[in-house]
């Protein structure tokens, strides 16, 4: 298995567009507007200061990716890297993809010295991302999240 993890670039936008919509309506049974998914995932990808989209690829192929958002901790005059956006596809998951896409992360985020520490969101039913996530050295934090989304 050749694995390589890099940084999306504009190339990759319909890839990303792809992952994005399978990912909504596998978790949330929800169909995205393409061209808006386009748009928000090309204004990524054009200001680093919105976040970073990584993907891992074998043998030329993207098989996964992950969104990386950030969160200013006054407390810990750091970043949190908010990691969203997570897909792995289906033929390629439990084969360690996901797996080594967190590891890179995880070591570029500690080599930096501006990034507190890694966070994320998961379904409540989704009892097999948890079990990679705890895997991985996640733990369930004492927050819960709440929400008002204007736009779904």
């Amino acid at each position: 298995m050749n694995m390589g993890v890099r940084l999306a670039t504009h190339s990759d936008s319909s890839v990303l567009v792809e992952f994005n919509a399978a990912m909504a309506m596998e978790t949330e049974q929800l169909e995205l507007d393409r061209e808006r998914l386009r748009k928000g995932i090309e204004a990524l990808l054009s200001d680093t200061s919105k976040g970073l989209y990584y993907v891992i690829e074998t043998d030329g192929t993207i098989v996964g990716q992950l969104m990386i958002t950030y969160e200013w901790s006054d407390w810990r005059n750091g970043n949190f890297w908010w990691i969203q956006s997570v897909f792995v596809r289906p033929e390629f998951r439990k084969q360690g993809y996901f797996g080594a896409l967190f590891r890179y992360i995880e070591a570029v985020a500690r080599s930096r010295g501006d990034v507190c520490g890694l966070r994320l969101y998961v379904e409540k039913e989704n009892n097999c991302a948890k079990k990679t996530y705890e895997s991985l050295g996640m733990r369930h934090s004492h927050y819960e999240l709440m929400e008002i989304c204007y736009i779904s």
